[in-house]
């Protein structure tokens, strides 16, 4: 009977196991091809966008800001997805909020595609861009935390820092496959074919995240405490609210979350976007060079976020994110020197070295955000901590840094202000470490 028990038990296990795989895989998956979406935006925001969307007589900068604010549109949507979705998510399943959230996306993306230029359109065409990209903004804004907690509350207790760093590895899965796009197609077409209508391909690839929520919504099961949820649920009155109800009782938790997650926002909009664009327009670099070292940077992040992730169950959420928020403040002021040496490997190096510092946050990030609050109102309050600080970090760093260059004429004004927002994360994540230290002394 001892055997057979053990088998069983064995056997349970590795069901268990096989999963939390599946799941994690899937929800990496879908949270690649959604980045996929936002970031393909981004690089042709910086490259492409400027010249096809704006009138043609306006000045080279003017237009490179006008583009870079649509991109920072999508930023400020990301908190109404947030809120849209966290509700959702909160009240009928992770699963669902999330598979709508993907599809929004796909669409959304495609239809950016389909876009007339300017010459034809005239001022309609930035006009449906900005709506669009608003669409985006909601979609990302919502799949995070769906993607998140399907794979943290289905992790076993103590590896949800290394499940939940799957989601995560999904950003710079999400950059490489939108630069690589972006670079075979550029690659295989003259300029004036490219810039006519070959930059509408990588968008339009964007359909496949349909067909990736399609399958998440009938091969993966809704998260193991959300189902326990339900039922306890069931025996009792429904609650207000779930989005009302995390503002008004964890209002410091949701804007610190924000706070500690706006240096790794910043520096990394400013590494993988804005850094393409200053490269290739003010340092005269190839975009094949900037492109490529982003590609690399991106490589670098994937076993750096796993081993944050899991670092991050040994030692504690709040450690690594510290440290990494230090390091990363230090390493500013090297970042934008290495890339004006013009030097292909201190390019990749510069920008490399940002972005494994950045994964010390971002690893263990999902895990910390969803422990900060009650699983009937985490999606609500993990969405909304982590879009707030997406829309005051990412989503004005490049045309904050395009601006202090115009001012200053020199990139250390931006290294100052990749410091600043590194030092308010930094703060916000030491007093998350006391309130959660008080917390458990009150316990």
């Amino acid at each position: 009977m001892e055997a057979i028990s053990g088998k069983t038990a064995s056997g349970g296990q590795a069901a268990a196991g096989r999963s939390i795989a599946k799941v994690a895989l899937a929800a990496s998956a879908g949270a690649t091809i959604e980045w996929y979406d936002f970031f393909i935006y981004g690089t042709a925001a910086a490259l492409v966008f400027p010249k096809l969307f704006f009138a043609a007589d306006l000045p080279p900068f003017v237009a490179q800001i006008a583009s870079f604010s649509t991109f920072a549109v999508g930023f400020v949507a990301r908190p109404f997805g947030g809120v849209l979705f966290g509700h959702f998510g909160d009240r009928v399943g992770r699963k669902r909020a999330l598979v709508t959230a993907l599809v929004l996306m796909g669409l959304a993306t495609a239809c950016i595609g389909l876009l007339p230029a300017y010459v034809r359109a005239g001022a309609f065409a930035p006009t449906l861009l900005v709506a669009l990209r608003f669409l985006q903004g909601l979609a990302v804004g919502g799949q995070w935390g769906g993607a998140a907690l399907l794979a943290i509350e289905s992790a076993p207790e103590g590896r949800r820092g290394f499940y939940g760093s799957f989601v995560q590895v999904g950003v710079p899965l999400g950059v490489l496959l939108a630069n690589v796009v972006f670079l075979l197609v550029s690659s295989r077409m003259a300029p004036a074919a490219f810039l006519a209508w070959g930059w509408r391909i990588p968008f339009l690839l964007s359909l496949v995240l349909v067909a990736i929520g399609i399958y998440i919504q009938f091969n993966i099961e809704e998260s193991a405490e959300f189902e326990a949820l339900v039922e306890e649920a069931e025996a009792r009155p429904r609650r207000g609210s779930p989005i009302i109800s995390v503002i008004l009782s964890h209002p410091k938790d949701i804007l610190l979350a924000g706070g500690a997650f706006v240096a790794n926002n910043t520096c990394f909009y400013i590494a993988i976007t804005y850094v393409v664009a200053y490269g290739t327009t003010t340092l005269h670099l190839s975009r094949n060079l900037m492109l490529g070292s982003v590609m690399i940077g991106s490589v670098v992040m994937v076993p750096a976020l796993l081993a944050s992730g899991a670092l991050s169950d040994r030692w504690g959420r709040r450690p690594p994110f510290i440290l990494g928020a230090a390091l990363t403040g230090i390493w500013a002021f090297a970042f934008f020197p290495l890339i004006e040496t013009g030097q292909p490997w201190a390019v990749a190096l510069s920008i490399s070295v940002t972005l494994a510092l950045l994964c010390l946050m971002y690893g263990p990030q999902a895990a910390l955000f969803a422990e900060l609050f009650p699983v009937e109102v985490r999606y609500s309050g993990a969405s909304l901590g982590y879009q707030i600080g997406a829309v005051v970090g990412g989503g004005f760093a490049p045309m904050i840094a395009t601006a202090l260059v115009a001012r200053f004429h020199t990139s250390a004004s931006i290294a100052v202000y990749l410091a600043v927002m590194c030092a308010i994360s930094l703060i916000s994540t030491v007093i998350l470490s006391v309130r959660a230290r008080t917390g458990a002394q009150a316990r």
